[in-house]
């Protein structure tokens, strides 16, 4: 099926470099294939237009994905009249879109990123859908979900070093263990407040602050009201606003009072934009 939508506020490579997700790769004609539960879809802009061809069966589900009910242009204005450094990150990625991403999945693959990079992640993420996820071709290309709680279940501890875990290994397995056993129940982080899920979510083994937030920023609990920070946000933070010399020495909870003030409710978005301008740019 082929879908088109408007390109306004929707760059594919802001979308899918910005490092919210894992599972969308670059193709030669600089369109972008991906998988997102059992959906396959190459994404690529046309003038101005955004085309999606896939293999799914009604528009419903890319609508939500890409989440395109949202206004992203009444959004930008709101931030981009916060101050000029803002404004200017935003001209830089004013086609990033935050995902709704499945919970499970963004829990996990925001575990394996801890102290890891992009292609590692994306390396890891891919063996684990191939060995325990289920297969999905369309137009000639094979790719693979991502194994629900129960399927990833089935691997030990050693199986998640085998396919590159490393340190990671045991955090996952007692992660997966207790999603899987009903332990820990993914549902009832919908209900909770952004800090009542948080902590509920620092519970989780290989979860720390950070981690947590990319959960609640990128899954489709969808909380705007985080602010994750990196070394790229702390820099970028620090250059922007604080003016330490020595930017190691700038707290998370210096940088979190100041998107508390000045980004509001809506800094999980502004974090994306202030990232992917910094880290790009460097």
């Amino acid at each position: 099926m082929r879908y088109t939508i408007d390109a306004e506020s929707f760059e594919p490579r802001d979308v899918f470099e910005c490092g919210q997700c894992f599972r969308w790769n670059k193709e030669d004609d600089d369109s972008y294939t991906g998988i997102f539960g059992s959906c396959i879809a190459n994404v690529k802009k046309e003038n101005d237009k955004i085309i999606i061809d896939g293999n799914f069966e009604d528009t419903s589900e890319i609508d939500s994905y890409f989440d395109l009910k949202r206004n992203y242009n009444e959004i930008k204005s709101i931030l981009a009249n916060v101050d000029d450094n803002l404004k200017n990150s935003i001209q830089y990625g004013s086609g990033i879109r935050i995902l709704n991403q499945n919970l499970w999945e963004t829990i996990i693959s925001f575990i394996i990123s801890a102290n890891n990079n992009i292609p590692r992640i994306k390396g890891i993420i891919d063996r684990i859908s191939k060995k325990y996820g289920k297969e999905i071709c369309y137009e000639g290309k094979a790719l693979y979900t991502f194994p629900t709680p129960e399927e990833l279940s089935k691997a030990s501890v050693q199986d998640l070093r085998d396919v590159g875990l490393g340190f990671r290994d045991v955090r996952v397995f007692e992660t997966t263990r207790k999603i899987a056993s009903g332990e820990f129940n993914l549902e009832e982080l919908y209900k909770m407040s952004t800090d009542d899920a948080r902590d509920r979510l620092l519970t989780l083994d290989g979860v720390g602050p950070k981690v947590a937030d990319c959960i609640l920023l990128f899954s489709d609990l969808k909380r705007f009201d985080v602010f994750p920070i990196d070394v790229w946000v702390r820099r970028v933070m620090n250059e922007l606003y604080i003016h330490n010399q020595d930017e190691t020495k700038v707290s998370k909870k210096e940088i979190k009072k100041i998107a508390d003030e000045k980004f509001g409710s809506l800094q999980g978005i502004a974090q994306q934009y202030l990232f992917y301008w910094k880290r790009e740019s460097a």
